[in-house]
């Protein structure tokens, strides 16, 4: 009895120890830029529609030779939606905004960027420089208030996210403001697990 009882024991330690192993890792990605790389986690249980979002333009090539087109010294830097050429790139269906997961635009943090209209991300992403909170989901806050969708956090390469931030801006050529006076070049964006 006390054999079969340590039997079951074993069994079920290992069982759930399989379970565990089991469990999905989040994805990781590594964006390649002209200024160093950028590895990142992606939050697939709190912004599942936002990462396979990110991982569809990611995995069809889409941000090769994007840049980071928008950077904002003490803010953020955002990308993936422009050529050096300042001409947008054509996108998908934009999707809806997850800003009310939870999670913070803390440093680091990856968030979709969109414009006024809540659902209306679609490829552009941006990385937070530092904690911007008033990007945060405000239950009841309307169209501004509704929030910006984290969906990922850098694991590796925060220092390379900081020397694009840097860099000094101005006007493109087609009058768009903040755009960096050497170009900040996305090479590739490449799932690593």
């Amino acid at each position: 009895m006390l054999k079969r009882f340590i039997y079951a024991l074993i069994l079920g330690l290992f069982l759930a120890g399989g379970a565990i192993a089991a469990e999905t890792k989040n994805p990781v990605v590594l964006i390649e830029t002209n200024q160093g790389n950028v590895k990142v986690e992606l939050f697939q249980k709190e912004a599942p529609i936002s990462v396979k979002n990110f991982l569809d333009y990611a995995n069809s090539g889409f941000y090769n030779g994007t840049i980071f087109h928008r950077v904002i010294r003490n803010f953020m830097i955002q990308g993936g939606g422009f050529g050096q050429d300042l001409n947008p790139k054509p996108t998908k269906a934009m999707i809806k905004n997850e800003a009310s997961n939870g999670l913070k635009n803390d440093r680091g943090t990856l968030a979709m960027a969109r414009t006024m209209v809540v659902d209306s991300a679609t490829a552009q992403f941006f990385i937070n420089v530092v904690n911007n909170d008033f990007l945060n989901h405000k239950p009841g806050g309307g169209q501004i208030g509704y929030g910006y969708a984290v969906f990922g956090k850098v694991i590796e390469g925060m220092n390379v996210v900081d020397k694009i931030a840097t860099t000094p801006t101005g006007r493109g050529a087609n009058g768009m403001p903040d755009v960096p006076q050497t170009p900040m070049i996305i090479k590739s964006v490449k799932v690593l697990q």
